[in-house]
């Protein structure tokens, strides 16, 4: 069955976002910018696909689900979203800047950050996180709620005493947002962080909405 392209479609940037004619873009869902949508695919209700400076690319029967959220950037370098065959990208996930390999399951509520790379066939269960930089094997699984840093891939919970020193190792602000910050001055790290995005999502100001779903 050849599925009608709909969604949401904006040129940004001189990008516009392109879908195979047999996938699937619910009436909701947005894509802007260089988003490549690949045969067979799923992108549902709510979901928003933004390539900004970058791009996405959703291959071939995967499915990204319900709210879920796609962005890649290049304020910190080039930090495409590339999402492999079969993958499932469940409702409110999101994915910024990674890189999925085929046949990933990335479940409701979960996060995997810029630069991290995910191994065909692995899990990342509800509500888990995978930090920047982070590399998950082939077939690896995340349990739910927990934390996942570095390579090679180590697991920490909530509650671990050790989680607040292996985030500041990961160095986030600088591999998200290229601010070299203390991780102790919060205050001028975070004014930083919202410069740089306020910079980056001003250039919206030029996009053109190509159909209205």
């Amino acid at each position: 069955m050849i599925a009608e392209a709909q969604g949401i479609r904006i040129r940004h940037r001189g990008y516009e976002p392109q879908v195979h004619p047999t996938a699937y873009v619910a009436p909701t869902a947005t894509l802007v910018g260089d988003v490549r949508v690949g045969p067979r695919a799923r992108v549902m209700y709510g979901a928003v696909l933004d390539a900004e400076g970058s791009r996405i690319e959703v291959g071939e029967a995967a499915v990204i689900c319900e709210n879920a959220v796609l962005r890649g950037s290049a304020v910190a370098g080039d930090q495409p979203v590339l999402v492999d065959d079969h993958v499932f990208v469940g409702p409110h996930a999101t994915l910024l800047g990674c890189e999925v390999g085929r046949c990933v399951y990335v479940a409701t509520s979960a996060t995997v950050l810029q630069c991290a790379r995910l191994g065909a066939g692995s899990v990342v269960a509800v509500g888990a996180l995978v930090h920047a930089h982070t590399v998950l094997p082939d077939e690896y699984f995340v349990p739910p709620h927990t934390v996942a840093l570095d390579a090679p891939v180590r697991l920490l919970a909530a509650g671990d005493s050790g989680l607040a020193e292996a985030v500041r190792q990961v160095g986030f602000a600088q591999v998200a947002f290229g601010v070299d910050a203390e991780w102790t001055d919060r205050i001028s790290r975070y004014e930083h962080i919202a410069e740089v995005r306020v910079a980056e999502f001003g250039t919206h100001a030029d996009d053109e909405v190509l159909n209205l779903g």
